[in-house]
């Protein structure tokens, strides 16, 4: 699965993140509230979802598509922080297809703002636990589940 993550277009990655989370019920699972802000002149903001169904507060996301074997360091971190603030957001989500090193987790841990961090296994993880579609197949089926998903043309 990260394979295929790490070969599709970034606004691909962005797309799977924000459809993770709504899987995971924020936005009380209406994928109507979540949306990807990704592309050029994002402010180093790829998506935004609610926490809840009335919108009360918002998530702001980035999804940064790296090699197997690469790092997020710190740097990226603080970039992210600094689009947060920019964005006087509260809360927000960084996932890779790589991996973190260990001074971005500890600035996670102590960052003035609310950051998890998802790396590429656990990203992978919680895309099967969630029932989470990847995108690359119209119809996807998990534990018996069919989703089918929206689509436009020329959109993969």
């Amino acid at each position: 699965m990260l394979d295929r993550l790490r070969k599709a277009s970034p606004s691909f990655l962005e797309r799977v993140v924000v459809s993770l989370l709504v899987a995971m019920g924020y936005g009380g699972g209406d994928a109507s509230m979540g949306r990807v802000t990704g592309g050029a002149g994002n402010g180093g903001i790829d998506g935004t979802i609610t926490e809840d169904k009335l919108g009360l507060d918002e998530v702001y996301l980035q999804a940064k598509k790296y090699a197997s074997g690469s790092t997020v360091g710190v740097g990226e971190l603080r970039n992210f922080v600094g689009a947060l603030m920019g964005a006087r957001a509260q809360k927000g989500v960084l996932v890779t297809t790589a991996d973190f090193t260990a001074s971005a987790n500890e600035f996670a841990a102590q960052s003035p703002k609310r950051v998890v961090l998802i790396n590429g296994r656990r990203l992978a993880r919680l895309m099967v636990r969630h029932d989470a579609p990847p995108f690359w197949y119209p119809r996807w089926t998990v534990r018996e589940r069919p989703l089918l998903l929206a689509r436009s043309p020329g959109q993969f």
